[in-house]
């Protein structure tokens, strides 16, 4: 047993002041309390002077790109646009060049930046299958295997989506840059699928979810097939509608829209997360919403790619759900995804109030909210209280002694931590009951930079 005092520990219906969790031996927790004289002591107690909020999910993730972060900012002409489409060249090379030791390396690093900005699951979008040369490896899932092994090192649950990826476009065969992603048919995939679960047993805080690259890149009436014969007990990932070629593209082969084809041919509930999903009519938007179905948005990279704006208002008034991922990782902190995604809103609609419901008003609040039980979502996990007894203990601790939460009241505290806050605020995270960073820093940093920084110089790719 262990047991962490607090100065406070947000739940859904506000913060509770001066209160502590115990945990059992496998991190669940047993008790939640108020610290008082007459409570019971407990043993083993950790003591902040800081906030516990639900550790964030991060439900889209390409661990392998985190080595390419700030690699693509340097546009000095030549043959490639100046697009998400010449990124996506620099892209393939890095993952043509990585093998499994140098996966590993680079998401344990990943991981641990991750569990230093509050995150304590993340949901891996995992394309990279084969090795170098388009084979697939006598274990499948030999690069799933890495990435779990990453997160186990790293201390954070991971949710390994394997992705089903097939053409190179809409009605194109795949070029041999993409060899490393391929599954020829859905067959193939499944195989590569029950693989990958199989390897979430080497990790008690692994899972699985069905994944599909986009509607470019799988026959659409593959993707339906997957989605009616599949596995139904999972989390469903996909790209949608990033960018306005894909969009043209689609109703050229289709006919129609993306999304719009989606509603049309897939029965979609609130296990599906459409990832970005950026341009979309009204009637997408509400289709969306009224499939349950939810969109998981990624604002550094949709910014850093210049993807466009997701129209989150319109979502939202329909009663929409989202979530928040890193995507290629060239911003790591959930707070910064926040601010983005609603000043993204406001200097579109001219207006401040994106984040809230009529029956809270309360912007700070209702983003933890969506951020946290819609993420949830997507690492196949519907519990919808910020910290039960029965979960696991997963925090993120914002340190309490800074100078705007010092002086705060207890209704204005969330909206100081999303709007006012940076990583320097962010003291520590507990993951499944454990503490992984303290002070600022990972408990195994020493060795993962170690590690991070030999798999780059092999690679010589910065």
């Amino acid at each position: 047993m262990k047991t962490y005092h607090f100065k406070g520990i947000l739940q859904n219906t506000g913060w509770k002041e001066n209160a502590g969790i115990t945990v059992d031996g496998t991190g669940i927790i047993t008790d939640i309390f108020s610290i008082d004289s007459d409570h019971d002591v407990k043993p083993n107690v950790e003591t902040y002077d800081g906030y516990a909020i639900p550790g964030f999910q991060n439900a889209h993730s390409h661990a392998f790109q985190y080595a390419m972060a700030g690699l693509a900012e340097r546009h000095e002409g030549g043959a490639n646009p100046d697009d998400f489409w010449g990124w996506r060249e620099a892209m393939y090379q890095l993952a043509l060049s990585m093998n499994p030791e140098q996966m590993e390396a680079i998401a344990t690093m990943l991981y641990a930046e991750m569990a230093r900005h509050g995150y304590t699951n993340v949901a891996e979008f995992h394309y990279v299958h084969h090795d170098k040369n388009g084979k697939p490896y006598a274990n499948l899932s030999e690069m799933g295997s890495a990435l779990i092994s990453a997160a186990k090192t790293a201390g954070i649950g991971i949710t390994l989506v394997p992705i089903f990826y097939q053409k190179g476009g809409f009605g194109q065969e795949p070029n041999d840059r993409q060899r490393r992603f391929i599954s020829p048919t859905i067959d193939d995939y499944l195989q590569l699928l029950e693989s990958s679960r199989a390897s979430c047993k080497e990790y008690q805080h692994a899972n699985i979810a069905v994944g599909i690259h986009s509607m470019r890149g799988v026959e659409p009436t593959d993707i339906a097939e997957i989605a009616k014969s599949g596995p139904e007990d999972i989390p469903f990932h996909i790209h949608v509608s990033e960018q306005l070629k894909e969009i043209e593209d689609s109703i050229s082969y289709l006919g129609k829209r993306p999304v719009e084809w989606l509603l049309d041919n897939v029965d979609m509930n609130d296990r599906y997360h459409l990832v970005h999903a950026t341009h979309l009519t009204d009637h997408e938007v509400n289709g969306i919403a009224k499939s349950k179905a939810n969109v998981v948005l990624c604002p550094s990279t949709e910014g850093n790619l210049g993807d466009g704006l997701f129209p989150l208002r319109k979502y939202q008034e329909v009663g929409g759900k989202w979530s928040i991922g890193t995507d290629s990782h060239v911003g790591l902190n959930p707070l910064e995804e926040l601010r983005l995604l609603d000043y993204g809103q406001r200097l579109i609609s001219h207006k401040r109030n994106t984040y809230s419901s009529p029956q809270q008003g309360d912007c700070g609040m209702y983003a933890l909210e969506m951020a946290t039980v819609t993420g949830r979502k997507a690492m196949n996990n519907f519990t919808p209280e910020f910290f039960t007894i029965g979960e696991p203990l997963n925090a993120n601790i914002i340190d309490a002694t800074s100078p705007l939460l010092t002086t705060a009241s207890s209704k204005n505290l969330a909206s100081t931590i999303i709007y006012a806050n940076d990583s320097n605020m962010q003291l520590g995270t507990i993951s499944y009951g454990k503490t992984i960073v303290t002070n600022r820093t990972h408990h195994k940093y020493q060795s993962i930079v170690k590690n991070f920084a030999t798999a780059m110089n092999e690679l010589q790719s910065r």
